[in-house]
């Protein structure tokens, strides 16, 4: 068991490191650094036997190495809804890394509100007499859906998970609040991108994004423009 978990620590080291390369090189190269913050956590064995009996999958090394994917996980913290996707082209990039599988619960929420995007992928950690493939489930998410999930996981657990309905309800809208300050802001951030005069046709895209309920006034853009000429 040991030596099992060892691998998943070492898999979620190699990571780790590559997205702090990628953080260094946005602070230091770029004038924008899509991310925010990165945690990351391992989980503790008797969480591993829980989630074995949860899921009623045999008591194997092999069986848990199989059928649980998210031993090992990282949670990346973007500003924007678009930089959530351009952190995940990067990774899935990596020459090294092979995609098992994404999950996209952005575009498509849970009933409950949660919002993230879920990639699950194997990295080769390389030993002394061997290599091994490790997964690293690594969940992508704006500041508004990070807090919102972790006040959520707080609420579930006080309520060993039987939240009542009024509850669920309450969290739901709370859920959906968050995603219109996403859009706001992703709005916002754009504009001010056209504004610089750095926007390219995905920017443009992505400010149809809920556009009748998210407009900001065109006199307003209009005042920005004649400030940002005068200057």
């Amino acid at each position: 068991m040991t030596r099992f978990m060892m691998n998943y620590k070492f898999g979620l080291d190699e990571m780790n490191t590559k997205l702090k390369i990628l953080k260094e090189e946005f602070q230091n190269i770029h004038d924008y650094n899509p991310i925010e913050h990165i945690n990351s956590r391992l989980k503790t064995p008797e969480s591993i036997l829980n989630k074995v009996y949860r899921k009623k999958i045999d008591l194997s090394l092999d069986s848990i190495k199989e059928n649980i994917h998210d031993i090992a996980g990282i949670r990346i913290v973007c500003s924007f809804l678009s930089d959530i996707y351009k952190v995940s082209d990067m990774i899935r990039q990596q020459e090294d890394v092979t995609v098992i599988s994404i999950k996209d619960y952005i575009k498509n929420p849970k009933p409950n509100g949660y919002r993230s995007h879920h990639i699950i992928l194997s990295i080769p950690v390389f030993l002394s007499d061997r290599t091994e493939n490790v997964l690293v489930e690594i969940q992508i998410r704006t500041v508004a859906m990070d807090f919102w999930a972790s006040l959520e996981h707080k609420i579930y657990y006080k309520y060993n998970k039987d939240v009542p309905v009024s509850m669920f309800n309450e969290l739901k809208s709370a859920a959906d609040v968050a995603t219109d300050l996403d859009y706001r802001m992703e709005r916002l951030h754009n504009e001010v991108k056209v504004i610089k005069g750095t926007n390219t046709n995905e920017d443009l895209s992505l400010m149809q994004i809920d556009n009748e309920r998210f407009h900001l006034p065109f006199i307003f853009l209009e005042s920005l423009l004649k400030d940002e000429n005068n200057k």
